[in-house]
């Protein structure tokens, strides 16, 4: 039995409050003796945020399916995926109390968190200048501070607990810039620099942190979910030059390529069960040529100052 929510929700109802943790347990009973079903030992106990679609979606059912107990965050429990060990609860990644409330409510109903995966996140096209005010607290917002809130809801139980694994879902996007893509690129730079100084704090409380460095997914990031701000007619060459026309919004259909998203939540299940030590993760096969351009140009950028060594 999947867990879905109620059949009826009031405006009162809490996002992952006391009616998803009843019905949670309740799933998690029925769970118990599915087909498949892993040791209790062996067991894990994922939060997985942004899984109503795309690589969250993909990744929850690749974690159930392989015996694990999936809580599924997502905006819209119609979008939840299906499953008999995915306990699907509504999430919303901006509100910090409700976050902490819906991580402490997981952990009461399952007994345990041993996986976060911060998934949520859109895209927002957008030169810097065309951006708003209202859209740049939203993404930053969602796609920063939401894994903020979730990372440090998580540690309070992973800390006394001895063991957990953070994994941010980032993009190589983090490694380089696109214009056009600017405050989305800012919001994962960010995610990535706190990221990097938690593993470093987690380290010693058994806790590891990944960082997984997508390249192209084939999801509605770019189509169906991608958001936009007003364009100015001043950067319309530009926008041609990047996306290959100046008009925006472009069709909100289709998928935009690349690597499927259950042979990348594959890459990262599979990174989970055996981690060999490395903080970020490259997944997809574009994924590496992109992050070494970016560098090479970074690092290139610097050697313009003579101090800099210059040894390759």
């Amino acid at each position: 039995m999947t867990h879905r929510g109620t059949t009826h929700r009031d405006a009162t109802d809490e996002p992952g409050g006391a009616d998803e943790l009843g019905a949670a347990r309740d799933a998690l009973r029925h769970a118990e003796g599915a087909p498949g079903q892993t040791d209790d030992a062996q067991q894990r106990t994922w939060l997985i945020t942004g899984a109503g679609r795309g690589l969250g979606r993909a990744l929850a059912l690749a974690a159930a399916e392989a015996g694990d107990v999936v809580v599924a965050g997502v905006r819209d429990l119609r979008a939840a995926p299906a499953h008999e060990r995915i306990i699907a609860v509504l999430l919303d990644v901006r509100d910090r109390a409700r976050v902490r409330e819906a991580v402490a409510n997981a952990v009461e109903a399952t007994g345990r968190l041993d996986v976060l995966v911060n998934n949520a996140g859109y895209g927002l096209v957008g030169m810097i200048e065309e951006v708003d005010e209202d859209e740049a607290r939203e993404i930053l917002d969602t796609d920063l501070l939401g894994a903020l809130w979730l990372s440090q809801a998580a540690m309070a139980h992973f800390r006394p607990q001895g063991t957990g694994h953070i994994v941010q879902i980032s993009t190589t996007g983090a490694v380089g810039v696109m214009p056009g893509l600017g405050l989305y690129n800012a919001a994962k730079w960010g995610l990535e620099g706190f990221s990097a100084a938690l593993a470093v704090e987690a380290a010693s409380s058994g806790v590891r942190v990944t960082i997984v460095e997508c390249g192209a997914i084939d999801t509605g990031w770019g189509t169906t979910s991608m958001r936009f701000a007003a364009p100015l007619p001043a950067y319309d060459g530009l926008r041609s030059s990047v996306f290959g026309t100046p008009d925006i919004p472009w069709p909100a259909d289709g998928t935009g390529g690349g690597l499927a998203p259950q042979a990348a939540a594959a890459a990262i299940l599979a990174y989970v069960d055996a981690p060999d030590g490395r903080l970020r993760l490259l997944v997809g096969d574009d994924a590496p040529d992109q992050v070494a351009q970016a560098l090479s140009a970074r690092i290139a950028d610097y050697r313009r100052d003579e101090r800099y060594p210059q040894v390759d």
